[in-house]
């Protein structure tokens, strides 16, 4: 008896998480209906409920929980409209897209100069997420792949994209990724000092960190408010690579990722 209560229990239990997960789904795609109702211009609380087909009350709850999130405005006497939240992702979601349309023609332009391998890479969370990659003419595999993600700390994309980040948060990202990709060869002292070189030149090195043999040299990509929004690289077998022509390439690489930076409406002074 006491196995059949237990298992009738245990399904109840299955029951009710589903009933949540599914009511949680539910009140996602309702929410997403109000915003598409308000599309197309602002709509007070009764002309949004009966579009919907919900009761007021359900409806000013669910439109409420949007203005807090800032997915939609309220105004009184005019209603409820698309929100600043709702900006910002198309603003970000649009930047993204286009980061590989135009900086692609310069990626194969600095391959060209180089004959090395060119990467383009944007900040995922915790990781760096390669967008573009133009192979060199040199005979060199670069293990690198659209669509991966890659640490921070070891790849030049990945510190090329940390340039503007606090101490605390340089120290954070060392420690998370001790954890996550153990064996890394640069103690955190080192790999500080040399971060804050990078930042004040405003470029970034891996000097077979995070793949044998093969250095990098790379830039951050700006926009209009000198925000990171992205980094390229070049990168090269160390045979290719030594410490001299490292700093050859460095105009090649800052130049290339101001003038993409450029299109998006960066225009400071580029660091060489």
């Amino acid at each position: 008896m006491k196995n059949s209560t237990s298992m009738e229990n245990a399904g109840e239990g299955n029951a009710d998480e589903g009933t949540v997960r599914m009511a949680g789904a539910q009140t996602l795609v309702r929410g997403l209906e109000v915003l598409t109702a308000v599309a197309h211009g602002p709509r007070k609380l009764p002309d949004l409920s009966e579009a919907l087909g919900l009761t007021r009350s359900t409806t000013h709850r669910l439109a409420t929980n949007l203005v807090e999130l800032r997915f939609l405005n309220f105004t009184p006497r005019v209603g409820y409209s698309l929100g600043p939240k709702l900006l910002e992702l198309g603003h970000l979601a649009s930047r993204q897209m286009n980061l590989p349309r135009v900086a692609h023609d310069y990626l194969v332009q600095l391959s060209q100069q180089t004959g090395d391998t060119v990467h383009l890479g944007i900040r995922d969370a915790d990781r760096a997420l390669y967008l573009d990659k133009v192979q060199g003419s040199r005979r060199i595999e670069i293990s690198s792949r659209i669509g991966e993600r890659q640490p921070l700390r070891s790849t030049g994309i990945g510190k090329a994209l940390l340039l503007d980040d606090s101490e605390k948060s340089l120290r954070q990202i060392y420690e998370d990724e001790t954890v996550a990709f153990p064996g890394y060869r640069v103690d955190e002292t080192l790999w500080l000092e040399r971060m804050h070189q990078y930042q004040s030149a405003g470029y970034a090195f891996d000097l077979e960190e995070n793949e044998d043999r093969i250095r990098c040299v790379a830039a951050p990509i700006r926009d209009a408010g000198s925000n990171i929004i992205g980094s390229i690289s070049v990168s090269s077998a160390a045979q290719y690579m030594d410490d001299a022509r490292m700093k050859q390439m460095v105009d090649y690489v800052v130049q290339t990722a101001g003038a993409i930076s450029s299109e998006f409406g960066w225009a400071n002074t580029i660091k060489t």
